[in-house]
């Protein structure tokens, strides 16, 4: 019985010196927590900046549009992306490769943190609108985004790296 009593005595010795000796793994890293309010705010609005001298055009737009577009931007202010996506389709429904319309939407899936959403409604609007000026740096900037809170790091690098290109100088006006 001493022996026994001996060897499981020994047995949990080792067991827990083996747990407390065990290698600590290193913590994956974390990317950070923003709020999908931030990305859109800090990132997206801002990228699109404003230069004088860069050329910006804007169509002219279906009055049901522009209603439907201004009804969406009156619910973002009110937190309610629900209705702002909900009246963003309804534009769609009319102008459906409208890239406007369609990098509003985009945004709005970021603001609900539907990120492969944003990125598929950014790269469509990339596809079909102008590849400089303000518009296209907020696809590219919606791109980003989607992809970082996606955690694709170096997939949003790639699309950091085609904001600049948006940008072309205007011309110089004395």
């Amino acid at each position: 019985m001493n022996k026994f009593l001996f060897l499981a005595a020994l047995s949990l010795s080792l067991s827990l010196t083996a747990c407390s000796t065990a290698p600590e793994l290193p913590a994956r890293p974390q990317v950070p927590k923003v709020a999908p309010e931030q990305r859109l705010s800090a990132a997206v609005a801002a990228s699109a900046g404003a230069d004088d001298r860069e050329l910006a055009v804007q169509p002219l737009r279906d009055p049901q549009v522009q209603d439907l577009r201004e009804a969406a931007t009156a619910a973002i202010a009110a937190h309610n992306y629900a209705a702002a996506a909900e009246a963003l389709n309804q534009a769609l429904l009319i102008v459906a490769d409208d890239p406007a319309v369609l990098q509003e939407r985009a945004e709005v899936a970021l603001l609900q943190a539907d990120n492969e959403r944003a990125e598929t409604l950014a790269k469509r609007a990339f596809d079909l609108g102008s590849k400089v000026g303000p518009l296209c740096r907020r696809h590219w900037a919606t791109i980003e985004q989607a992809r970082l809170a996606r955690g694709l790091p170096q997939d949003a690098a790639s699309a950091h790296a085609q904001i600049e290109g948006c940008t072309v100088a205007g011309l110089n006006r004395m």
